[in-house]
């Protein structure tokens, strides 16, 4: 029986979508969306391939959609602030539907243009930018900040589970139908948000709204500037992902170091996902975690550990294990910043601040395999692995030296954000403004 009462306090909270309908209709449109957001990063490769032949277009399509998801990311979270947070979702939903509209009609043609490809999958990264934000920023409104934790956990399940199966499915289902009736498919997910999103209460920021522009911009990213807490969290991402993310290296290691085939590799790449989703279906403890701070410092030192074991593994098993161990501690990671930074933000600042967060994560992970690919040039795939997980592990000890504001936050059972060094005064937020 006490292992059972164990299990119960590791399996995964689903109290929010008990206790919470506006979450449930939230939860049911992140399902869909986030799901059949995997499937252009399958379908769309595939096609610019079969109709050019070329790897480097490949790449270019890429590329070309990096800086206009930062871009949108930013003007995202100025809108996200300023109008309510429902009306963006659902027209956001409106405008992702039509772009995928797009891509099924001209897979339809008999001649399909590449150039109208590169422009539907460019806009399609910039309303993802205004996306992403509105559904984050909406979350403490919906559930409370006493479950902001659970929450989060129950998205990074949909999200881990859409990584792990969708780019397997989409490839069936091209090679089964082609590529115009999956790109159908992918429309239809967001006929589903929209509807899911016209059932949610009014999501306005607190106070009815900062007026969008240039200013508003400005002082979201002075409010991340002025904040050493909010930077720290930042930077702690930033060390993990440019130091630590060794994906770019995972054909060298599969086929080269482990002597593997293409299924070895294959294996790498979905590991790391297997693993953290497993940390989600087991993170109902992470809504017990009180001392959020070293709980980051911690996870994300176990993700820099098993890098370092990774790299210098010379067994798929183990290589495997250590690649699940670093997708876990990656998750709670994840969450457990994720849920700092909503606490630490004021309601009106919310949408940019977190916008500014979806612009390190996705530039983060391009730039690490810059790293890792560079290096593993000059030297070997093995010391660029290596290294790079000390790095990860020595940038983290110095952001954990620097700021000590990180150290010591502790979250409260009413989901309030203490500082032991003077609790149970709150960690301050700065309220509306970034000078305050």
């Amino acid at each position: 029986m006490r292992y059972l009462s164990h299990l119960r306090l590791m399996a995964v909270d689903v109290t929010p979508l008990r206790v919470s309908p506006a979450y449930r209709w939230l939860w049911t449109g992140d399902v869909f969306v986030t799901l059949g957001r995997q499937i252009p990063n399958v379908a769309i490769p595939f096609q610019v391939y079969a109709l050019t032949g070329s790897t480097l277009m490949v790449g270019l399509v890429s590329l070309a959609q990096l800086v206009p998801l930062i871009a949108g990311s930013l003007v995202g979270g100025v809108v996200v602030d300023a109008f309510d947070r429902r009306s963006v979702i659902a027209s956001t939903q409106a405008g992702l539907m039509l772009l995928a509209v797009g891509l099924a009609w001209n897979a339809q043609q008999e001649r399909p243009a590449l150039w109208l490809i590169f422009v539907l999958a460019i806009a399609q990264a910039v309303l993802s930018g205004f996306d992403s934000p509105a559904r984050r920023a909406a979350l403490p409104n919906v559930v409370g900040l006493e479950l902001l934790t659970s929450a989060l956990a129950l998205q990074q399940i949909v999200s881990n589970l859409g990584k792990l199966v969708v780019p397997a499915l989409t490839g069936l289902l091209i090679a089964a139908f082609g590529v115009s009736p999956v790109f159908w498919i992918y429309a239809g997910t967001f006929v589903i948000g929209l509807l899911t999103a016209s059932r949610l209460p009014s999501l306005r920021p607190e106070g009815g709204g900062r007026k969008a522009g240039w200013s508003s911009l400005v002082e979201g990213l002075s409010f991340v500037g002025h904040r050493p807490i909010v930077r720290s969290i930042f930077l702690v991402d930033i060390s993990a992902m440019v130091f630590g993310l060794p994906r770019a290296l995972f054909p060298a290691i599969g086929l080269e170091v482990l002597g593997g085939t293409a299924a070895t590799v294959g294996l790498l790449y979905s590991a790391p996902g297997a693993g953290a989703l497993l940390g989600a279906l087991t993170s109902g403890w992470l809504r017990r975690v009180e001392r959020i701070g070293r709980a980051i410092l911690v996870s994300v030192g176990i993700y820099g550990l098993a890098i370092v074991g990774f790299g210098a593994s010379r067994w798929l098993v183990l290589s495997l294990l250590c690649l699940v161990v670093s997708g876990m501690a990656d998750m709670v990671s994840a969450v457990l910043r994720a849920t700092l930074l909503q606490l630490t933000t004021p309601d009106p600042l919310r949408g940019r601040v977190i916008s500014v967060n979806k612009a390190v994560v996705s530039g983060g992970p391009l730039l690490g395999d810059t790293r890792a690919g560079l290096l593993s040039t000059v030297a070997s795939p093995v010391v660029s692995i290596v290294s790079g997980g000390i790095g990860c592990l020595i940038g983290l000890a110095l952001i954990a030296a620097h700021f000590p504001g990180l150290r010591h936050a502790v979250l409260a059972r009413d989901g309030r954000l203490l500082d032991d060094r003077s609790a149970p005064a709150p960690i301050p937020t700065g309220g509306g403004s970034p000078s305050s």
